[in-house]
């Protein structure tokens, strides 16, 4: 592949994954702690409507976007072993795509589909709802840091690349 279509997913992987870090930070960080405040059936009110309003157009195209993209630079990594910034790229996207897009689909969005299921105003979503926000967020927090995590990586391999010219 051409160093410059290199450069350009690797640059893309680095944005996608950083955006989608900083997305996840922020439910992390503030959004399910102002959700967990509320009283229980609005919390998970509120909840399944951010579940409903995410299925769009720019956070799925960012979120599974960046999954291709990873996909196709691990090849083309993988391919192009020897050259500077290979094996950053392809840790970078392995970390991305089992850390942050699989822990979605394994941990995140089946929580997500259980709170689907339950009517607010309910005892028995009250009591999914303590047990909800704990472990939503503990998963999300470790796709977090993945998604971070393969952007610095992702980073690296552009400087790596940079300097062996």
């Amino acid at each position: 592949m051409i160093p410059q279509a290199l450069f350009f997913l690797t640059l893309a992987s680095t944005l996608g994954c950083g955006l989608v870090a900083g997305v996840f930070f922020a439910f992390s960080s503030f959004v399910m702690p102002a959700l967990a405040r509320l009283p229980p059936a609005e919390g998970v009110a509120a909840m399944q409507s951010i579940n409903v309003v995410v299925l769009n157009r720019s956070f799925l195209g960012v979120f599974v976007g960046t999954a291709g993209v990873c996909l196709l630079l691990t090849v083309v990594s993988m391919v192009s072993w020897s050259e500077a910034g290979s094996k950053l790229r392809v840790a970078g996207s392995a970390l991305y795509l089992i850390g942050t897009f699989l822990c979605t689909m394994t941990r995140n969005v089946p929580l997500n589909d259980a709170l689907e299921r339950v009517s607010p105003e309910t005892a028995a979503a009250a009591e999914m709802w303590s047990r909800y926000v704990p472990a939503w967020t503990t998963w999300n927090t470790v796709r977090t840091l993945a998604a971070l995590a393969a952007a610095a990586l992702f980073t690296l391999a552009l400087v790596q690349s940079a300097r062996a010219g």
